[in-house]
């Protein structure tokens, strides 16, 4: 029996999802034998729909996924779940082609598409830091704004100090949270102190 597992890394990639469910239907997966996750990256190591469609195996079962990527972005969690499967005598697809993890040649080659899959997403991680620091160069990244400007933030302090007003109520006034009201009443003693 054929046993799917589909997973897309945000909540917005939906389409992967079905798109990956359709080629799991083409692969010879039952729809109601597919399972998912979804705005769960493959370096999250907990992902409820793999740990089910691991337990759904049975031995002689086959594990299918569409591409490696979807079922782990590192060598280590590749190498746990594929020992899992080992040990439950079930074999991995991978977009249709079978790699039974006891025999020695198919341990090689999901050992080297796993190694592949972790280099991706070191490169994918990579790409990412060097366009955010081009970005901050560009003065285009300036992190998240305020939520209190400078006059706010002083008037905030100045009630504070005054002793008429709790830290709720003050939060209230300026509809933030208490830690943004604490946090202001700290950069003020920091900066007076």
């Amino acid at each position: 029996m054929k046993v799917g597992y589909a997973r897309v890394s945000t909540t917005a990639q939906a389409y992967g999802l079905e798109a990956q469910a359709s080629q799991l239907a083409k692969l010879g997966v039952e729809p109601d034998r597919i399972y998912t996750d979804d705005g769960l990256t493959g370096t999250n190591h907990d992902r409820p729909g793999l740990r089910e469609a691991v337990a759904a195996c049975r031995p002689g079962d086959v594990l299918v996924v569409t591409k490696l990527d979807r079922l782990a972005r590192s060598v280590p969690d590749a190498r746990d779940i594929v020992d899992e499967l080992t040990r439950r005598g079930v074999a991995l697809s991978i977009g249709g082609s079978v790699h039974d993890p006891q025999d020695p040649v198919g341990r090689l080659l999901f050992s080297a598409l796993s190694m592949i899959a972790e280099f991706e997403a070191d490169l994918v991680r990579s790409r990412t830091r060097e366009g955010l620091a081009v970005a901050k160069a560009r003065g285009r990244l300036k992190g998240k704004a305020p939520k209190l400007s400078r006059r706010q933030a002083a008037h905030l302090v100045q009630l504070h100090r005054a002793g008429g007003h709790s830290i709720a109520e003050i939060a209230e006034l300026f509809g933030v949270g208490r830690a943004t009201v604490y946090r202001e009443i700290d950069k003020a003693a920091v900066v007076s102190g």
